[in-house]
């Protein structure tokens, strides 16, 4: 009796897998652009500054820095702040039905943290109360010594290779209104920062400028309505290396600085037929 009731299971399983399979009305995206706009979330690893001028050269290790998400206001969505939060913009191709070629831009926000106590090696010469010679020293980053952040922002400008695959049909998503994909893929990019540097009290530095290289990967699901919509959230672990920051209105003063994230997308867009 029970090997008929397993029979049967079985059976009733591959017939109603069958059916699904024939209802699935698979939508070709090949050929097909894509847009998005969303919001991230970001962490940080802890990072060595150094910062180099003509009469410094020291070396701050281990400093701490996060994000700065803006609240959630109808500013998200209003024409001349729209940029203000942490956003990700993308336009992309789909190569064929799997692949995705695109350029864009992760907004994302970089605060050290202030008035943390770090170690410091080198020297500074500045005619400041901070003029010394450091060696496994001690110093508090308060504001009269350093604020440094990339704020408008950490702008990782980047091209990326993405795969999809659609497994809705694993959870019986076989309405041709709704696809369900898994995506993963690397990018590799520059990063264009404004820096909002102001180092020993004095006037403070915000420019945008080229400031290194990155590089990222990353995997997440995308919800695909009505064909041509779509939402997707994602999550991305990158390198940022930056040999060249500027952080004074002074050509020769610089820092460098390189570290890890951890990105978290919730990204909104669609897809046109060209």
């Amino acid at each position: 009796m029970k090997t008929k009731i397993i029979f049967f299971l079985i059976f009733t399983i591959s017939f109603c897998s069958f059916s699904q399979k024939k209802e699935a009305k698979k939508i070709s995206n090949k050929g097909k652009l894509f847009f998005y706009w969303g919001w991230n979330r970001a962490t940080y690893s802890n990072s060595d500054i150094r910062f180099q001028g003509d009469n410094y050269d020291f070396t701050l290790q281990s400093v701490k820095a996060n994000d700065r998400p803006t609240d959630f206001t109808f500013d998200y969505f209003h024409p001349t702040k729209i940029t203000l939060p942490q956003t990700n913009v993308r336009l992309g191709y789909f190569l064929n039905d799997h692949y995705t070629i695109s350029v864009g831009v992760d907004h994302m926000k970089y605060v050290v943290e202030s008035y943390q106590d770090v170690n410091i090696n080198g020297f500074i010469n500045a005619g400041t109360r901070f003029d010394g010679v450091y060696t496994n020293g001690n110093i508090q980053l308060t504001h009269y010594f350093l604020q440094f952040e990339h704020t408008d922002g950490l702008n990782y400008v980047n091209i990326e290779l993405k795969r999809f695959d659609e497994i809705g049909h694993f959870i019986g998503m076989t309405n041709k209104n709704f696809q369900l994909a898994i995506t993963e893929g690397l990018g590799a990019g520059v990063l264009f920062p404004r820096t909002n540097s102001k180092l020993f009290n004095q006037k403070r530095w915000d420019e945008f400028h080229v400031s290194g290289w990155g590089v990222s990967l990353g995997a997440g699901l995308n919800l695909t309505f009505f064909k041509y919509f779509f939402m997707q959230s994602d999550l991305k672990y990158g390198y940022i290396k930056m040999p060249n920051i500027r952080t004074t209105e002074k050509s020769s003063d610089k820092a460098s600085q390189s570290f890890s994230f951890f990105e978290k997308t919730i990204v909104f867009g669609a897809k046109f037929n060209i």
